[in-house]
């Protein structure tokens, strides 16, 4: 194949066969999948096992991923790697031995905090930012040890600063755009995309409509274009897709997301009191067979061969070869970012 890697570093979708057919369709390679937002570790094992069930039953479409040579094994055999994340540190709940079963379990990925204050992080939603907390520490250096990627993307500004300093490997901020594009709380100040990159870090670029300027009505241009500065910024290696994709939910998921369990009152999020469900996606992204339209504004956005590849999922892969083993056992890999 001739044709771009195609990763997707963010989906919570309302996974079916109809959705594994689509990625399919796409072309997508590789899919970093929530599968925790406020589960507990029981609960979450609960979930992987329905992912085991889906893997069983569709295995020409899916399988499960753990490194990067699986992202390779996807495209060589037309299939999507399913790489499991929690958006939050629930699962884990307050064992540190938690991290490495997570890793063993195949997670890839960990949120610190979302939105709210955790054990570990502060979430973009509180007034003050404390920063990394005692634990927090802690945990950093076993996900570290072990392969499990620290993400920041639901982190306040602090937080997220220190984890990039803390971590002895990079980090990631999985789905998320730059706060002087589009002023979300989600969204990040160009101070902590640039240490960010300089670490040799990820940010995957969101396609949310909170998360985008004039959200629903957001251009396809405007996005690239946005793309295009944010890799002036960060350096072309560091930039990627996380498009946060929460397809075919009934607006009741959203209530789970924000609310979970730590508060009896609706959470509206960035959202409004009359529009708080899932707001409708951008024309030019509606799901996974729409990756082609964003490497298509990309290339006319300016940006060339090398550095629309890397958006579309080389960048991503690179990352999973250094990120995924144990320390010590990373793959070495050539990378191009504005720290080198």
């Amino acid at each position: 194949m001739n044709r771009s890697y195609r990763i997707d570093c963010l989906q919570y979708a309302n996974w079916s066969e109809k959705i594994f057919h689509e990625m399919h369709e796409g072309g997508v390679d590789a899919v970093h999948v929530t599968i925790a937002y406020h589960e507990n570790f029981r609960e979450t094992v609960l979930n992987i096992e329905q992912w085991n069930r889906w893997f069983e039953r569709f295995p020409a479409l899916i399988f499960k991923g753990r490194t990067g040579d699986d992202v390779r094994l996807a495209r060589n055999t037309n299939r999507t790697a399913i790489f499991f994340g929690f958006q939050n540190a629930s699962p884990i709940e307050d064992d540190i031995g938690l991290v490495e079963i997570v890793h063993a379990l195949g997670a890839r990925f960990m949120q610190l905090s979302y939105n709210n204050q955790s054990l570990l992080a502060t979430g973009c939603y509180e007034a003050e930012d404390p920063g990394i907390t005692r634990m927090g520490r802690q945990v950093i250096k076993e996900m570290n040890r072990v392969g499990l990627v620290i993400d920041m993307s639901h982190s306040a500004e602090r937080s997220t600063m220190e984890a990039i300093e803390l971590s002895d490997r990079p980090i990631a901020i999985t789905h998320a755009n730059p706060a002087s594009w589009h002023p979300a709380l989600r969204n990040k100040p160009d101070d902590v995309l640039r240490a960010l990159g300089q670490s040799g870090g990820m940010l995957g670029l969101s396609v949310y409509p909170h998360h985008l300027k004039d959200k629903s009505d957001c251009t396809l241009e405007s996005f690239c274009e946005m793309a295009a500065r944010t890799v002036d910024l960060m350096g072309p290696g560091c930039v990627g897709i996380g498009s946060d994709l929460c397809q075919d939910h009934p607006d009741s998921v959203v209530e789970w997301m924000r609310v979970g369990r730590w508060t009896k009152e609706i959470d509206y999020g960035e959202g409004s009191q009359s529009n708080a469900g899932f707001p409708n996606m951008p024309s030019w992204f509606n799901d996974s067979r729409d990756f082609g339209n964003i490497e298509n504004g990309l290339r006319a956005a300016g940006l060339d061969d090398k550095e629309v590849s890397g958006i579309m999922g080389e960048n991503w892969l690179n990352f999973y070869d250094r990120s995924f083993a144990p320390q010590g056992k990373e793959v070495e890999c050539g990378r191009d970012t504005a720290a080198e």
